[in-house]
């Protein structure tokens, strides 16, 4: 998971190019995304950052799409799950469409850039390769305002995971202004 939602306004969707390299270049929740000159969403740059991706088009082999391990209790035993076996962690194979967040929210992600300050409060940019920083690369474009730096994100198991013992990940929270 890339993306937690705290709130959003505007979801909104937008085409996938049918022959994108999801391997070479795939694109993952909670990267800042563009449209190409085709009208085709692809990761942004510093310049163009049109929302938040709210699905992933990756195929790559790091991803198992078969199985998840998730602990169920204090004791810690967990049970195997299935995770989207008919895509591969490609959401958008079936509507040939890709979720992108705009027009305001708050957001968790773990799309960071790492080595930044991250002051809350702070302007938020988007990296050459589509995640949070709170460096400007010379586009001036702000994609939001950052309201806690990376922290665990609790798992959110009621009764297991006691003043966050249990992380789902490093995430950054921030608050979308596109």
């Amino acid at each position: 998971m890339a993306l937690i939602p705290v709130y959003h306004v505007v979801p909104s969707y937008y085409s996938v190019d049918p022959d994108h390299d999801a391997v070479a270049e795939p694109i993952i929740m909670g990267q800042f995304v563009a449209l190409d000159a085709s009208g085709y969403v692809t990761v942004a740059g510093v310049t163009n950052p049109l929302g938040i991706a709210g699905d992933s088009l990756a195929t790559d082999t790091g991803y198992s799409p078969y199985s998840a391990d998730v602990i169920i209790s204090s004791g810690g035993h967990t049970r195997s799950t299935s995770n989207r076996v008919s895509d591969y962690f490609d959401e958008t194979r079936g509507s040939g469409k890709m979720t992108v967040y705009h027009s305001g929210g708050e957001f968790y992600t773990d799309q960071y850039m790492s080595g930044q300050t991250w002051t809350p409060g702070a302007l938020a940019y988007s990296s050459s390769t589509g995640k949070i920083t709170t460096t400007n690369g010379g586009s001036g474009i702000i994609v939001g305002r950052i309201i806690e730096g990376p922290g665990d994100y609790p798992s959110g198991v009621p009764g297991t995971d006691v003043q966050g013992s249990m992380a789902l990940g490093q995430y950054v929270r921030f608050k979308l202004n596109l």
